[in-house]
């Protein structure tokens, strides 16, 4: 089936084409996605929702053959001088540095991107990874930084929602936030928070490239059991 990652680009893709401008900067993406789809063709609608002199909101939509199958709502914000001062809470650079080996490659499953785990599934601590994508998009379209991070963003389901036995949920949607785009092509996320109960689970990640720290991501998920007879 398509996947949600692909979704999430391909709507931060039409909306920074056709709702981008100067000075405005994408602060939020949601991605909610709730219907699968087979590699079919895929449309994507925008449309602009609101148009201030200091935020922008536009939407999209994406649909199939089988009809509507998710939608994106994103936040441009104005740039303005930045207040002086200290924040009272300030979220660290992490310690992990780029990587310098080979990405991984999976036994079971190998990923459609270049993948660096700083840890192993479901051990004790934070999940950490690097990941850079290696093929376009759209055509041969080189990724803009924005929709690299909309692709990037959706890996904080299984990062955030990993446990000890595998992943048991699958996520409902996504939504990122940036103070600014990555730099590059490498995007580092680290899983900060799970919480779960009833079957319903929310999970967040802290976003970084090289230079630190860039931005967050909050997905929500429902339980997902293994198979009868898996282990």
């Amino acid at each position: 089936m398509l996947h949600g990652r692909l979704l999430g680009g391909l709507a931060a893709r039409a909306i920074e084409r056709r709702h981008a401008e100067p000075g405005l900067r994408f602060a939020r993406l949601t991605v909610d996605l709730f219907r699968n789809s087979p590699m079919v063709p895929v449309t994507v609608e925008t449309t602009l929702a609101r148009d201030g002199r200091r935020i922008r909101v536009a939407d999209a939509t994406i649909s199939t053959e089988q009809g509507v199958i998710a939608r994106a709502a994103a936040v441009l914000l104005r740039q303005g001088e930045q207040p002086e001062g200290e924040q009272a809470v300030v979220t660290p650079a992490w310690d992990e540095p780029p990587p310098s080996g080979p990405p991984v490659e999976g036994r079971e499953w190998t990923p459609p991107f270049d993948l660096w785990q700083a840890s192993g599934w479901g051990e004790p601590g934070p999940g950490r990874v690097w990941l850079r994508e290696r093929d376009p998009l759209v055509d041969d379209e080189p990724l803009t930084p924005f929709v690299r991070a909309a692709l990037a963003a959706d890996f904080a389901s299984p990062l955030s929602n990993t446990g000890v036995d595998g992943l048991r949920f699958i996520n409902a949607d996504y939504t990122l936030t940036l103070a600014r785009l990555p730099g590059g092509d490498l995007v580092g996320i680290e899983a900060t928070g799970h919480l779960s109960a009833g079957g319903v689970a929310t999970g967040q990640v802290t976003l970084h490239d090289p230079a630190g720290p860039l931005g967050f991501c909050v997905v929500t998920a429902v339980a997902n059991p293994a198979p009868l007879g898996s282990s």
